[in-house]
């Protein structure tokens, strides 16, 4: 049997259009001679699609699709796709199965019923859905395929082991697995696992692409019975994986290696950013450039995810900002071939300074600059239709280093989940990788500053990013107290101010931009704390 892997990026609640694409990629699996095309799950609605599969119009309108689908789908090939199935008879408020539709000679001939939701770190699928409870097989070209959906093999037992116990040879496995750093890694794992304990070939169809915080990966893979893996489809991208099942030795299936590591974290901000800026309709944006490390980041990545003549970078010196990192700013404009604003902000502290004769010293002096330069770009961005891009990292977020209606100003945080120190890495790699200096090797050694008062250090208010970097990871990504964090040798006094200061940003978290998510724990989604707390541990 020859299985065609459909790797597509779908839009949520692009119902027709993700129709669309999916009847074109069945035409090109025909062509490529497929027996069976499979398809990522709920890729008709679009993954995650949150409250819209509670719209019974929104049910109706995917349904309509995959029958329109089956229609017109000419005999020789059997297609699996995923969709969501409106409960029948109602009474609860989930009115929807996640579930796989199986296509074939101008019909839908089966529905296979996601079995296990999974309600953890993103996922939210005990809130729309409601569950299958038992396998399902179908026959394709004489051969037994169990059907499953993501969540159904992460662990032992059924219904994927029921399915190969009954005789099934192949294990369809459409996913929507979105990506944090090293998720490849643990899912090949895993997969291979799976097959072992199956004794059956398994077949991993993932969305790619971003979809608000979530960016999905692909690496669709194709395993044997042995957990060897015998295709692999390319990270962050389209594909449609063609292979034999059994393999045939005269027709080798494409197997894309894996990213290295930082490649991989810089493709995915990368593909996360330019689909957020597609899929919502923006056709350019724009950020603040300070000539700091972090800048720099967003800068790079926005050029690459879309071109520099649709970024535009916008200088804003104070009187605090230094000669040397408005050199740096200019200089990577220049680089990166992108356009340059440049707006002196000093006569619009004077005249805050006049308005609000005495008030303005220490914090409220500092963070007066920070909204004079938000309040500039979301101007900006009224006239022109830009999306403003944010510049905070996850380091700063966690703490509260950043000023709320100023840096965190603007429609989409790109590093917002990247802590300080994965921040030098990346633009060091990104230089690597051009073989020049694209971001200036003074950005990379300066002391970090906001520079929003003379001589201003990063390190005047907050840990060593080194140090700091450890106790987010421990306390923010890992869930561990102040006991476990001390045990495991970090410094007692530095633990509990951190703590503290995470704890009280909180509110500010609350009101950032959306941002990509690259670790297994990120703001937003992935992480629920009330503002009004008083535990402390």
């Amino acid at each position: 049997m020859r299985v065609a892997l459909a790797q597509i990026n779908p839009t949520v609640g692009d119902v027709d259009g993700n129709a669309a694409k999916i009847a074109a990629w069945i035409y090109r699996a025909r062509a490529a001679g497929a027996d069976l095309a499979i398809f990522p799950e709920l890729c008709i609605p679009g993954y995650p699609a949150e409250d819209l599969y509670l719209k019974r119009h929104f049910l109706a309108a995917n349904v309509a699709a995959v029958e329109r689908l089956a229609a017109g789908l000419a005999p020789g090939i059997t297609v699996m796709v995923g969709f969501a199935e409106p409960v029948a008879g109602g009474g609860d408020h989930r009115h929807a199965h996640n579930s796989l539709a199986v296509l074939a000679d101008g019909a839908v001939q089966r529905v296979y019923r996601k079995n296990r939701l999974p309600n953890y770190a993103v996922f939210d699928e005990q809130r729309y859905f409601v569950p299958g409870t038992a396998g399902e097989t179908v026959e394709v070209g004489g051969t037994p395929v169990g059907l499953t959906i993501c969540e159904d093999t992460w662990a032992p037992g059924p219904p994927g082991q029921a399915e190969a116990d009954a005789g099934a040879r192949l294990i369809a496995n459409p996913s929507g697995s979105p990506y944090h750093r090293g998720k490849g890694q643990e899912r090949e794992a895993m997969f291979g696992a799976r097959a072992r304990e199956y004794g059956a070939h398994l077949a991993f169809v993932n969305l790619v692409g971003g979809q608000d915080e979530l960016v999905f990966d692909g690496q669709s893979l194709l395993l044997d019975p042995g957990g060897t893996v015998l295709a692999r489809a390319a990270q962050f991208e389209e594909e449609l994986l063609v292979a034999e099942v059994p393999a045939s030795a005269g027709a080798p299936a494409p197997l894309a290696d894996s990213l290295p590591d930082l490649d991989e974290v810089y493709g995915a901000l990368e593909l996360g950013l330019h689909d957020y800026v597609e899929k919502n309709g923006f056709g350019h944006v724009g950020l603040g450039i300070s000539g700091g490390i972090d800048s720099a980041l967003v800068a790079l990545l926005a050029v690459d995810a879309l071109g520099p003549e649709r970024v535009t970078l916008v200088v804003m010196p104070s009187p605090h900002s230094s000669a040397e990192t408005q050199a740096d700013a200019r200089q990577i404009a220049r680089n990166l071939g992108t356009d340059l604003i440049e707006v002196p902000i000093e006569p619009m502290m004077d005249g805050y300074a006049a308005a609000l004769t005495g008030a303005l010293e220490g914090l409220a002096a500092e963070n007066i600059q920070a909204r004079i330069r938000g309040n500039l770009m979301m101007a900006l961005s009224n006239h022109h239709g830009w999306l403003v891009l944010t510049t905070g990292n996850k380091s700063e977020m966690s703490v509260g280093y950043a000023t709320l209606y100023g840096d965190m100003a603007g429609g989409f945080a790109v590093i917002k989940d990247v802590p300080k120190t994965l921040v030098y890495e990346l633009v060091e790699h990104r230089n690597e990788r051009a073989g020049r200096d694209l971001i200036p090797a003074a950005v990379i050694a300066r002391p970090p500053s906001a520079e929003l008062r003379p001589d201003q250090r990063d390190s005047d208010s907050l840990p060593d990013y080194d140090l700091l970097d450890r106790i987010l990871e421990a306390y923010v990504e890992r869930d561990q107290g102040r006991d476990e964090m001390v045990a495991a040798g970090l410094p007692g006094e530095v633990v509990d101010e951190v703590i503290r200061l995470v704890d009280r940003a909180e509110y500010k978290r609350r009101q950032a931009a959306p941002g990509i998510r690259i670790t297994p724990r990120a703001f937003g989604r992935d992480r629920r704390l009330p503002i009004t707390n008083r535990f402390g541990g």
